[in-house]
This record gives structure tokens, sequence and C-alpha cells, in this order.
């Protein structure tokens, strides 16, 4: 665990784009906390940031170790290109392109399933892993979420003991819960 966010554990320093994503997934996380917090009146406190095999950051619910893995759910190469501040990879680069294919209507569905198939392959070094999507579609709403409950595809087999949405990119609309669902 590191909590200097310039360099990694080693000493060595971080890239623009390593600094980039951390200060997002920090940013991703605290939002998430103050949320939950705020609607279960449950104290979720100091987030420190991780090492790969580890989720991204770590925090205390109520006094008790929980890992966070964090994801940004995006629309559009435009999309993610304004929030991460620079240019995408090539993978990432040719799924936003298929993606903006998709029909305008299917498109958060898409997205979403194929974020939680990959999240879901991921192996981590950890007891209890939350996994915290943050909507970065302006246009996605909690609302649209919520309307998609019984389509939402988390594969049979993964870490996660939950998953939530915070449902835009400043928290304003709130938590969307994904798993475990109550009404499935």
């Amino acid at each position: 665990m590191t909590s200097d966010l310039n360099f990694t554990k080693d000493g060595k320093p971080l890239s623009d784009s390593e600094k980039e994503k951390i200060r997002l997934e920090h940013e991703a996380a605290r939002l998430f906390m103050r949320l939950y917090e705020n609607c279960f009146q449950v104290p979720i406190r100091h987030i420190w940031h991780n090492e790969p095999k580890k989720p991204d950051v770590s925090c205390y619910l109520n006094k008790e170790k929980l890992d966070l893995e964090i994801a940004h759910l995006y629309g559009s190469e435009v999309e993610a290109m304004l929030v991460l501040g620079r240019n995408l990879g090539e993978a990432t680069w040719r799924y936003l392109n298929e993606l903006a294919a998709t029909p305008p209507d299917e498109r958060l569905l898409t997205a979403l399933n194929r974020l939680l198939a990959n999240k879901a392959d991921k192996d981590y070094h950890s007891e209890k892993v939350w996994l915290v999507i943050r909507n970065a579609n302006p246009h996605w709403s909690r609302e649209d979420f919520r309307q998609r409950m019984d389509a939402i595809t988390l594969p049979e087999k993964h870490p996660f003991e939950e998953v939530w949405v915070v449902a835009d990119f400043e928290g304003i609309s709130g938590l969307v819960k994904i798993y475990p669902t109550e009404h499935k």
C-alpha cells in the first residue's frame, strides 16, 4: 500500500497517466464513501491506494477493512478522453468505437455488462472487495440504471461481495446497488 500518489512503493516516480488514474480512483472512492455513509449512516473512513494484485483502494467500513475496486463507465471515446485528459490506448479506443456503433438505447447496458465481465475475470488478493463503478456519461442517470436492473449481467463467478454504481460523475443522483439485488 502507498499513501504517496507520486511514487511507487519502491520509490519510482509514477507517469502522468498513472497519477491521473490514481487521482480519478481516489476521487471516485471518496465520492462513493461519502454517498454510502450518508445513505446508511455507517462510518466509512481512511483511504489509501494499493499496489497491483489488490483492489485499487482500501478503507474501513465500520472499523472493518474493505477493499474497493474502482471503474469508470464511459459511453464514448470523447467522454473518456475528456475525463482522463489524455489520449487512449489502442484497445480502449477500439472498444469505445465499437460502443459508438451500438444503438444509443443499448449503449449503457452494453458498456456496463462488458465492464462487469472484465472486472469479474480478475483475481484480487482481498477478503472483502466491492466494485464501485462511477458513471462518466452525462446522458445516463440513476433512473436509467434502475430501469435496466433485470438486464444487467454479472457473471456467476466473480470476486465481489457487493457492486455499486455512482449514478453520475458528481454523485448528485446517488448510488445504485447492482449486486446483490433484493428483487431478482
